[in-house]
Protein backbone atom coordinates (compact mmCIF):
# COMPACT_ATOMS: atom_id res chain seq x y z
CA UNK A 1 0.00 0.00 0.00
CA UNK A 2 2.76 2.40 0.95
CA UNK A 3 4.68 1.45 -2.24
CA UNK A 4 1.60 2.15 -4.37
CA UNK A 5 1.16 5.50 -2.69
CA UNK A 6 4.82 6.38 -3.30
CA UNK A 7 4.42 5.40 -6.95
CA UNK A 8 1.35 7.63 -7.17
CA UNK A 9 3.30 10.58 -5.81
CA UNK A 10 6.03 10.12 -8.42
CA UNK A 11 3.58 9.63 -11.31
CA UNK A 12 1.58 12.70 -10.36
CA UNK A 13 4.69 14.81 -9.82
CA UNK A 14 6.23 13.80 -13.16
CA UNK A 15 2.97 14.19 -15.08
CA UNK A 16 2.47 17.65 -13.59
CA UNK A 17 5.89 18.67 -14.94
CA UNK A 18 4.97 17.62 -18.48
CA UNK A 19 1.39 18.90 -18.28
CA UNK A 20 2.72 22.34 -17.40
CA UNK A 21 5.84 22.23 -19.54
CA UNK A 22 6.34 25.96 -19.92
CA UNK A 23 6.02 26.61 -16.19
CA UNK A 24 8.36 23.73 -15.43
CA UNK A 25 10.88 25.07 -17.92
CA UNK A 26 10.60 28.55 -16.36
CA UNK A 27 11.17 27.08 -12.89
CA UNK A 28 14.30 25.23 -14.03
CA UNK A 29 15.63 28.37 -15.75
CA UNK A 30 15.12 30.41 -12.58
CA UNK A 31 16.97 27.83 -10.49
CA UNK A 32 19.79 27.60 -13.05
CA UNK A 33 20.19 31.39 -13.26
CA UNK A 34 20.25 31.83 -9.49
CA UNK A 35 22.65 28.94 -8.91
CA UNK A 36 24.99 30.18 -11.64
CA UNK A 37 25.19 33.60 -10.02
CA UNK A 38 25.60 32.07 -6.54
CA UNK A 39 28.25 29.66 -7.79
CA UNK A 40 30.15 32.31 -9.72
CA UNK A 41 30.45 34.63 -6.73
CA UNK A 42 31.35 31.71 -4.46
CA UNK A 43 34.13 30.65 -6.84
CA UNK A 44 35.29 34.25 -7.07
CA UNK A 45 35.49 34.45 -3.28
CA UNK A 46 37.40 31.15 -3.13
CA UNK A 47 39.89 32.34 -5.73
CA UNK A 48 40.39 35.67 -3.96
CA UNK A 49 41.10 33.75 -0.75
CA UNK A 50 43.52 31.56 -2.68
CA UNK A 51 45.36 34.61 -4.03
CA UNK A 52 45.49 36.10 -0.53
CA UNK A 53 46.86 32.84 0.85
CA UNK A 54 49.51 32.80 -1.89
CA UNK A 55 50.41 36.39 -1.09
CA UNK A 56 50.65 35.50 2.59
CA UNK A 57 53.13 32.75 1.80
CA UNK A 58 55.18 35.17 -0.31
CA UNK A 59 54.60 38.41 1.53
CA UNK A 60 57.33 39.27 3.93
CA UNK A 61 58.67 41.80 6.35
CA UNK A 62 62.30 42.85 6.23
CA UNK A 63 63.86 43.26 9.67
CA UNK A 64 67.31 44.92 9.54
CA UNK A 65 69.86 44.03 12.22
CA UNK A 66 71.60 46.80 14.11
CA UNK A 67 75.06 47.60 12.66
CA UNK A 68 76.63 47.33 16.10
CA UNK A 69 75.92 43.57 16.22
CA UNK A 70 78.23 40.94 14.76
CA UNK A 71 76.89 38.30 12.38
CA UNK A 72 76.77 35.75 15.20
CA UNK A 73 74.85 38.13 17.43
CA UNK A 74 72.48 38.87 14.58
CA UNK A 75 71.81 35.17 14.00
CA UNK A 76 71.03 34.82 17.69
CA UNK A 77 67.96 37.05 17.22
CA UNK A 78 66.17 34.35 15.23
CA UNK A 79 64.51 32.71 18.23
CA UNK A 80 63.21 36.06 19.52
CA UNK A 81 61.76 36.92 16.10
CA UNK A 82 60.12 33.53 15.55
CA UNK A 83 58.58 33.74 19.03
CA UNK A 84 56.47 36.71 17.89
CA UNK A 85 52.82 35.71 17.26
CA UNK A 86 51.92 35.47 13.56
CA UNK A 87 55.54 34.85 12.47
CA UNK A 88 55.74 31.66 10.42
CA UNK A 89 59.52 31.66 10.02
CA UNK A 90 62.48 34.02 9.85
CA UNK A 91 65.36 33.59 7.38
CA UNK A 92 68.69 35.26 8.17
CA UNK A 93 70.40 37.00 5.24
CA UNK A 94 74.00 38.16 5.64
CA UNK A 95 75.05 41.56 4.35
CA UNK A 96 77.29 39.86 1.75
CA UNK A 97 74.40 37.81 0.40
CA UNK A 98 72.11 40.85 0.43
CA UNK A 99 74.71 42.84 -1.53
CA UNK A 100 75.08 40.07 -4.13
CA UNK A 101 71.32 39.86 -4.61
CA UNK A 102 71.09 43.63 -4.94
CA UNK A 103 73.85 43.83 -7.56
CA UNK A 104 72.32 40.99 -9.58
CA UNK A 105 69.15 43.02 -10.08
CA UNK A 106 71.04 45.56 -12.22
CA UNK A 107 72.73 44.89 -15.55
CA UNK A 108 75.40 47.59 -15.34
CA UNK A 109 77.99 46.83 -12.61
CA UNK A 110 79.56 50.30 -13.00
CA UNK A 111 76.80 51.65 -10.79
CA UNK A 112 78.49 49.96 -7.83
CA UNK A 113 82.14 50.82 -8.43
CA UNK A 114 83.85 51.72 -5.15
CA UNK A 115 81.05 50.14 -3.10
CA UNK A 116 80.92 46.84 -1.23
CA UNK A 117 78.71 44.91 1.18
CA UNK A 118 79.58 47.27 4.04
CA UNK A 119 76.85 49.62 2.81
CA UNK A 120 74.21 47.00 3.58
CA UNK A 121 73.04 45.32 6.79
CA UNK A 122 72.44 41.79 8.00
CA UNK A 123 68.69 41.21 7.88
CA UNK A 124 65.86 38.80 8.43
CA UNK A 125 63.19 37.97 5.90
CA UNK A 126 60.14 37.37 8.10
CA UNK A 127 57.22 35.33 6.70
CA UNK A 128 53.76 35.67 8.22
CA UNK A 129 50.89 33.30 9.01
CA UNK A 130 48.15 35.90 8.55
CA UNK A 131 48.63 38.90 6.29
CA UNK A 132 45.78 40.76 7.99
CA UNK A 133 47.89 40.96 11.17
CA UNK A 134 50.92 42.42 9.44
CA UNK A 135 50.70 45.76 11.24
CA UNK A 136 50.76 44.25 14.73
CA UNK A 137 53.64 41.96 13.69
CA UNK A 138 55.47 44.98 12.33
CA UNK A 139 55.06 46.77 15.65
CA UNK A 140 56.29 43.74 17.59
CA UNK A 141 59.38 43.42 15.39
CA UNK A 142 60.35 47.04 15.96
CA UNK A 143 60.55 46.29 19.70
CA UNK A 144 62.95 43.36 19.33
CA UNK A 145 66.28 44.40 20.82
CA UNK A 146 68.93 44.31 18.10
CA UNK A 147 66.54 45.13 15.22
CA UNK A 148 67.34 48.61 13.89
CA UNK A 149 64.30 49.07 11.67
CA UNK A 150 61.63 47.11 9.82
CA UNK A 151 60.37 47.48 6.28
CA UNK A 152 56.79 46.45 5.54
CA UNK A 153 54.31 47.06 2.72
CA UNK A 154 51.37 47.69 5.01
CA UNK A 155 49.24 49.43 2.37
CA UNK A 156 49.45 46.44 0.02
CA UNK A 157 48.56 43.92 2.72
CA UNK A 158 45.65 46.03 3.94
CA UNK A 159 44.43 46.41 0.38
CA UNK A 160 44.36 42.65 -0.15
CA UNK A 161 42.57 42.11 3.15
CA UNK A 162 39.91 44.70 2.25
CA UNK A 163 39.38 43.05 -1.13
CA UNK A 164 38.97 39.66 0.52
CA UNK A 165 36.51 41.00 3.09
CA UNK A 166 34.44 42.85 0.50
CA UNK A 167 34.25 39.88 -1.87
CA UNK A 168 33.36 37.51 0.97
CA UNK A 169 30.61 39.79 2.33
CA UNK A 170 29.18 40.50 -1.12
CA UNK A 171 29.22 36.79 -1.98
CA UNK A 172 27.49 35.78 1.25
CA UNK A 173 24.91 38.54 0.92
CA UNK A 174 24.26 37.75 -2.73
CA UNK A 175 23.88 34.04 -2.06
CA UNK A 176 21.34 34.76 0.69
CA UNK A 177 19.38 37.25 -1.43
CA UNK A 178 19.35 35.01 -4.50
CA UNK A 179 18.19 32.05 -2.43
CA UNK A 180 15.22 34.05 -1.16
CA UNK A 181 14.46 35.38 -4.67
CA UNK A 182 14.67 31.94 -6.27
CA UNK A 183 12.49 30.54 -3.49
CA UNK A 184 9.89 33.26 -4.08
CA UNK A 185 9.89 32.85 -7.87
CA UNK A 186 9.82 29.07 -7.65
CA UNK A 187 6.93 29.20 -5.19
CA UNK A 188 4.92 31.54 -7.38
CA UNK A 189 5.71 29.60 -10.55
CA UNK A 190 4.44 26.36 -9.03
CA UNK A 191 1.54 28.27 -7.49
CA UNK A 192 0.35 29.05 -11.03
CA UNK A 193 0.22 25.36 -11.88
CA UNK A 194 -1.47 24.67 -8.54
CA UNK A 195 -4.11 27.32 -9.28
CA UNK A 196 -5.30 25.32 -12.30
CA UNK A 197 -5.89 22.32 -10.03
CA UNK A 198 -7.54 24.17 -7.15
CA UNK A 199 -10.93 22.56 -7.80
CA UNK A 200 -9.36 19.10 -7.92
CA UNK A 201 -7.58 19.78 -4.62
CA UNK A 202 -10.80 21.04 -3.02
CA UNK A 203 -12.70 17.90 -4.09
CA UNK A 204 -9.91 15.65 -2.77
CA UNK A 205 -10.07 17.45 0.57
CA UNK A 206 -13.85 17.06 0.77
CA UNK A 207 -13.74 13.31 0.08
CA UNK A 208 -11.25 12.85 2.91
CA UNK A 209 -7.77 13.05 1.35
CA UNK A 210 -5.21 14.25 3.86
CA UNK A 211 -3.11 17.34 3.31
CA UNK A 212 0.00 15.18 3.21
CA UNK A 213 -1.45 12.99 0.44
CA UNK A 214 -2.31 16.07 -1.64
CA UNK A 215 0.95 17.86 -0.94
CA UNK A 216 3.42 15.11 -1.81
CA UNK A 217 2.98 15.10 -5.63
CA UNK A 218 3.76 18.82 -5.64
CA UNK A 219 6.77 18.23 -3.41
CA UNK A 220 7.99 15.54 -5.81
CA UNK A 221 7.46 17.97 -8.68
CA UNK A 222 9.55 20.62 -6.97
CA UNK A 223 12.19 18.07 -6.02
CA UNK A 224 12.59 16.90 -9.62
CA UNK A 225 12.70 20.47 -10.97
CA UNK A 226 15.26 21.41 -8.32
CA UNK A 227 17.41 18.39 -9.15
CA UNK A 228 17.31 19.13 -12.88
CA UNK A 229 18.16 22.78 -12.24
CA UNK A 230 21.06 21.79 -9.99
CA UNK A 231 22.61 19.41 -12.53
CA UNK A 232 22.18 21.82 -15.43
CA UNK A 233 23.66 24.74 -13.48
CA UNK A 234 26.58 22.62 -12.25
CA UNK A 235 27.43 21.55 -15.81
CA UNK A 236 27.20 25.13 -17.08
CA UNK A 237 29.24 26.46 -14.15
CA UNK A 238 31.95 23.89 -14.86
CA UNK A 239 32.16 24.87 -18.53
CA UNK A 240 32.11 28.61 -17.88
CA UNK A 241 34.70 28.36 -15.11
CA UNK A 242 37.06 26.31 -17.26
CA UNK A 243 36.70 28.77 -20.13
CA UNK A 244 37.25 31.87 -17.98
CA UNK A 245 40.14 30.24 -16.10
CA UNK A 246 41.95 29.46 -19.35
CA UNK A 247 41.39 32.99 -20.62
CA UNK A 248 42.61 34.46 -17.34
CA UNK A 249 45.73 32.31 -17.12
CA UNK A 250 46.70 32.94 -20.74
CA UNK A 251 45.89 36.66 -20.56
CA UNK A 252 48.80 39.00 -21.08
CA UNK A 253 50.15 40.55 -17.89
CA UNK A 254 48.08 38.48 -15.47
CA UNK A 255 49.61 35.03 -15.91
CA UNK A 256 50.92 35.22 -12.34
CA UNK A 257 47.41 34.71 -10.96
CA UNK A 258 46.74 31.32 -9.43
CA UNK A 259 43.31 29.91 -10.30
CA UNK A 260 41.91 27.00 -8.30
CA UNK A 261 41.34 24.00 -10.61
CA UNK A 262 37.63 23.22 -10.79
CA UNK A 263 38.12 19.55 -9.92
CA UNK A 264 39.35 20.61 -6.45
CA UNK A 265 36.04 22.33 -5.65
CA UNK A 266 33.69 20.33 -7.90
CA UNK A 267 32.36 18.02 -5.16
CA UNK A 268 31.54 20.82 -2.65
CA UNK A 269 29.99 22.89 -5.46
CA UNK A 270 27.91 19.93 -6.66
CA UNK A 271 26.71 19.22 -3.11
CA UNK A 272 25.90 22.90 -2.51
CA UNK A 273 24.02 23.17 -5.82
CA UNK A 274 22.11 19.99 -5.03
CA UNK A 275 21.15 21.14 -1.54
CA UNK A 276 20.09 24.62 -2.70
CA UNK A 277 18.28 23.35 -5.81
CA UNK A 278 16.39 20.64 -3.95
CA UNK A 279 15.71 22.99 -1.05
CA UNK A 280 14.28 25.67 -3.33
CA UNK A 281 12.18 23.12 -5.22
CA UNK A 282 10.76 21.37 -2.16
CA UNK A 283 10.22 24.46 -0.01
CA UNK A 284 8.84 26.43 -2.96
CA UNK A 285 6.36 23.65 -3.75
CA UNK A 286 5.29 23.37 -0.11
CA UNK A 287 4.67 27.10 0.13
CA UNK A 288 2.77 27.10 -3.16
CA UNK A 289 0.31 24.40 -2.10
CA UNK A 290 -0.17 25.66 1.45
CA UNK A 291 -3.08 28.04 0.88
CA UNK A 292 -5.00 25.60 -1.33
CA UNK A 293 -5.10 22.99 1.43
CA UNK A 294 -7.35 25.25 3.54
CA UNK A 295 -10.82 24.09 2.60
Amino acid sequence: MRGNRFGYYIREGVSSIFNHGFMSFASVCIIVACLLIMGSFTLLALNVDNVIDTMESQNELMAFVDDSLTEEQGRALESAIEAIPNVDRAVFITRDRAWEDFVETYENPRFFEGLDSSVTRDRYVVYLDDISRMEETYEALTHVEGIAWVRAHLEISQGFVRIRNVVTLVSMGLVAVLFVISLFIMSNTIKLTTFERRDEIAIMKMVGATSTFIRWPFVVQGLILGLIGSLVSFTMEWGLYQLLAQQLISGAGISFLSVIPFYKVSIPILIAFGVVGLGVGVIGSSLAIKNYLKV
